[in-house]
């Protein structure tokens, strides 16, 4: 059994922070490139961050670069994202996912890339 449980979500005002756990059961995380996205009521799936199964390489979305921030445990098993300055624009169910393959730097925010994919966590920022 493979999962992917996202915790850490909530209401927040806006310029408030969050930080967003995701922890794997049924497998050892560290085999795997992780991925966070996030959707919108009634817009597509939209990649936020990305970090490498050792921890060497992470990527971010325009939008959220410089106030997210991305970190891994591999002896807890588990991935934070660490968010910042939150904006109303943030709002969403946020996901981490997990890939066994190795992804390319042009395609680590790509939700085709990944495998194993958590139920989600509600983010909402107030103004």
């Amino acid at each position: 059994q493979l999962q992917l449980v996202e915790s850490g979500g909530g209401l927040v005002q806006a310029g408030g922070s969050l930080r967003l756990s995701c922890a794997a059961s049924g497998f050892t995380l560290d085999y795997y490139d992780i991925g966070w996205f996030r959707q919108a009521p009634g817009l597509e799936r939209e990649g936020v961050s990305f970090i490498s199964r050792d921890g060497g390489s992470t990527d971010f979305a325009d939008s959220v670069k410089g106030r997210f921030f991305i970190s891994r445990d591999n002896a807890e098993n588990t991935v934070l994202l660490q968010m910042n300055n939150l904006k109303r624009e943030d709002t969403g169910i946020y996901y981490c996912a997990a890939t066994v393959r190795t992804v390319r730097r042009s395609w680590t925010l790509d939700s085709r890339q990944y495998d194993y994919w958590g139920r989600g966590t509600q983010v909402t920022v107030s103004s």
